[in-house]
């Protein structure tokens, strides 16, 4: 009787401790029921978007100039360009572009490709992500093409997002071959955001031309619109921050983006999909997927208007 009475206390003291616990994140934050193969699957639609990136910006040719064969049968990318970069900026960008190929044989070997989605990596596009970002029209429009500046704000705005995929993705993996291939991509794409933002961090307060805009400023409002588009809490932060952000709450400086712990912030495909899309809507498919991405995560929410977890 006592010993009832012992386990009844201790059930009535741990219950509030388990309801502080709770995430205050909605239903629609957490992982998706999904395979191994599904889940990397669905992570190759990024991977997709930067070796296109990359590639074009650099070379003023993507993909399907080097390994057509990985595209399988997808289209080729909206608005490919060569970028205006110095000699410098292009090597490291071409070599963020070789690395993405092979990001994508690694995925193709191990669970197997999907078709490259329609991706748009236009001026244009760059354009509506960066006025949706300010929160007016920029006049010129914002051309990611037209200068080093300018471009290195658009890799800011791509491949953190398939960083923090990985990072939610890796705890939810069954097998250690997935874990592997998931550990090594998380790896490069750690250092490609951290190089980005290195370089922009040293001209965090220079104004980017023709705006009065500082590097600052804009690394800080694609954050801003990237928490709001995932709609779930700070997973996103600009090269500085408020003390109480700051590592350790000792510093403002956030050369690397990452949670109280210093640790990696994860997101969810649906909070991914929201952000790609520019639409805070995984089923809405837009921005640098104008008709969604591929694997079965993407198409099944958006062949289902009310799924949230799948």
């Amino acid at each position: 009787m006592a010993t009832a009475s012992l386990y009844s206390a201790i059930i009535l003291f741990l219950l509030p401790l388990q309801l502080i616990a709770v995430p205050l994140c909605p239903r629609d934050c957490e992982p998706v029921d999904a395979t191994d193969r599904d889940r990397i699957q669905f992570a190759q639609n990024l991977e997709f978007l930067e070796t296109e990136y990359f590639l074009c910006g650099a070379l003023g040719k993507g993909l399907d100039a080097f390994e057509p064969e990985y595209a399988k049968g997808g289209p080729p990318p909206i608005g490919c360009k060569k970028a205006n970069l110095n000699h410098l900026t292009r090597r490291v960008i071409e070599e963020f572009g070789y690395q993405e190929i092979g990001h994508l044989r690694a995925i193709k070997r191990t669970v197997g490709g999907i078709p490259r989605p329609l991706i748009d990596i236009s001026s244009e596009n760059f354009a509506k992500l960066f006025d949706k970002a300010v929160g007016y029209c920029l006049d010129p429009p914002f051309d990611p093409y037209e200068d080093k500046v300018k471009y290195l704000l658009g890799v800011y705005a791509i491949p953190y997002v398939g960083l923090t995929g990985y990072v939610g993705t890796n705890p939810c993996l069954k097998k250690f071959s997935s874990k592997k291939l998931v550990a090594s991509l998380l790896g490069v794409e750690a250092g490609q955001d951290a190089v980005v933002r290195g370089w922009l961090y040293r001209i965090a307060d220079e104004k980017v031309e023709p705006y009065n805009i500082t590097v600052l400023a804009f690394t800080k409002a694609i954050s801003r619109l990237r928490n709001k588009l995932g709609h779930c809490g700070i997973k996103d932060e600009g090269l500085m921050v408020p003390l109480e952000l700051g590592a350790e709450n000792r510093t403002t400086s956030n050369v690397l983006s990452a949670d109280p712990n210093s640790l990696s912030y994860p997101r969810t495909p649906a909070e991914i999909m929201r952000i790609v899309y520019g639409t805070g809507d995984e089923h809405r498919p837009g921005g640098f997927f104008p008709e969604g991405g591929n694997g079965r995560i993407a198409r099944e929410y958006l062949s289902n208007s009310k799924l949230k977890v799948l």
